[in-house]
């Protein structure tokens, strides 16, 4: 382990040369509890910068949810995907089986006592705005609703690294951390996906 957290740290202070990623908590703080943070998605670093963002003793407990198809490319990306991020890889090329049923892999991780990071548009969109939500985050928030489910906003970061270019361009990265959502007895899929979606959605900036 101890390896891996210098790996760990060493990948977060690139992020954060790279990006000048500065986290803003407005409606909740860094605090020790269980949580699904759920970001808007651009790019294949974006939870790297959530990851980054936190402080260490919660980035511990933190697992992102990213596509195995992915992250078990090589050999590097399988070491640092399982056992740096530990994240839960999802086969996405794959139809849902007992054992590879992506809701159950992220309650196993919350059932742990480990903290989740989604990105619930499901792709990476680059328009403006966010896509519709999928309904994974209902049923995790339905399967689990003592969780706090808290909204970030990622700003800047298909700017700071545009699609075709080579150098990174020299712009501030911000992590905006709402306040938690949590699923209301009885309340419908559609609702609270439309609910979650506001949340994330009212903490981009107005130019968003």
């Amino acid at each position: 382990m101890a390896f891996e957290n210098l790996v760990a740290g060493a990948i977060c202070g690139f992020a954060k040369l790279l990006t000048g990623v500065r986290a803003v908590w407005r409606g909740s703080k860094p605090e020790e509890r269980q949580r699904v943070y759920f970001a808007n998605h651009r790019s294949h670093g974006d939870f790297v910068l959530i990851w980054a963002s936190l402080p260490p003793p919660l980035r511990r407990i933190t697992r992102p949810v990213a596509g195995a198809d992915y992250w078990l490319a090589t050999p590097l990306q399988r070491y640092i995907g399982a056992n740096v991020f530990r994240g839960v890889l999802i086969d996405r090329a794959t139809k849902a089986s007992k054992g590879t049923n992506p809701l159950a892999q992220m309650c196993g991780a919350l059932a742990q006592g480990d903290s989740l990071i989604i990105f619930p548009e499901g792709t990476r969109n680059l328009e403006d705005g966010l896509l519709p939500f999928k309904s994974g985050i209902y049923h995790l928030a339905h399967a689990h609703p003592e969780v706090e489910y808290i909204p970030v906003w990622i700003e800047n970061v298909g700017r700071v690294m545009p699609k075709g270019a080579i150098v990174p361009v020299p712009l501030l990265c911000t992590l905006t951390f709402g306040a938690p959502v949590q699923i209301v007895s009885g309340e419908d899929k559609q609702a609270f996906l439309n609910r979650a979606r506001e949340a994330l959605s009212a903490l981009a900036p107005a130019e968003e």
